[in-house]
């Protein structure tokens, strides 16, 4: 599949969660036993003040993780969150961050960069700011950012060194990016990995962690550490609309669904662009 066809087919599903309440899956698949969106919430790390603490409407149980909970966002920060969907690590960090501080969130799909935006104004997020743009084409200025957080976005793109490059621009000298994504502990079937249903679902464009980690130190990050890394077990799998219609239309036996979950691991990485300037070590991770 080309990169260009990927980048369509994720903004075209994307638009239709927006679309919805919630990630639910919709007419495409063949079930709706998906757990609402705040229970997912919970399992990948969200703790029920952060939940409570946003609009319902800015959680569509997406993530595969919490990158805030390893931000340590101080007041003043400019943080980006790449891939913000409806907003709900921006309004996040926006209260850690305070009224000094500046919230932006890059989206390449419209309808979620009108619903964050719409959630912004019925909350009064003033220091929250949502642009149209790709991750791997960032509409930000270099040095400009103290903070990137991420949520299971980064795996969706084709074009990984790129995206990491891009963060390395547009961080000040000793700025720090937090993210949580989706990597893999050995290679999908081809049939899985093929399949555009589970690239959107997060498995199918997920690259083995050797790969991810030494895309981050290629782009000149030091102090890459990954802060843990865990099964992204078989409920939550099966609880994402893209993933459910994948494995259903490729007909997987329960023996395969259990090792395929086996295969998937949430991780949550941070990182550092050096302050002064140096590319030494780049390689450790």
């Amino acid at each position: 599949m080309k990169n260009d066809d990927v980048k369509e087919f994720v903004k075209e599903r994307y638009g239709k969660i927006a679309a919805r309440s919630s990630s639910c899956c919709g007419a495409q698949t063949t079930c709706c036993t998906q757990a609402p969106a705040e229970s997912i919430s919970q399992k990948i790390g969200y703790s029920q003040e952060e939940i409570s603490a946003v609009s319902e409407a800015a959680n569509l149980g997406l993530g595969c993780g919490n990158p805030l909970a390893i931000a340590a966002l101080r007041p003043g920060d400019t943080v980006l969150d790449l891939g913000s969907g409806a907003g709900l690590d921006c309004f996040l960090a926006a209260k850690k961050t305070g009224p000094s501080g500046k919230v932006i969130g890059v989206d390449m799909t419209q309808e979620m960069i009108d619903k964050a935006r719409k959630n912004a104004r019925g909350h009064d997020f003033e220091n929250v700011e949502f642009r149209l743009g790709e991750i791997k084409n960032l509409p930000v200025d270099d040095r400009s950012v103290d903070v990137i957080i991420s949520n299971c976005v980064i795996n969706l793109s084709p074009d990984k060194p790129r995206v990491f490059k891009e963060a390395f621009r547009v961080l000040k000298p000793g700025g720090r990016f937090m993210v949580a994504d989706i990597v893999l502990t050995k290679n999908l079937p081809l049939r899985i990995k093929n399949s555009v249903e589970a690239y959107v679902g997060c498995i199918g464009g997920a690259v083995l962690k050797e790969e991810y980690l030494k895309a981050i130190a290629d782009a000149g990050f030091d102090s890459i550490e990954v802060i843990d890394a865990v099964p992204f077990t078989l409920d939550l799998v099966s609880s994402d609309p893209g993933v459910q219609t994948a494995l259903h239309d490729i007909e997987l036996s329960d023996k395969e669904n259990e090792e395929l979950a086996k295969t998937i691991e949430s991780i949550r990485v941070s990182g550092m662009k050096p302050n002064p300037i140096t590319f030494k070590d780049t390689n450790r991770y």
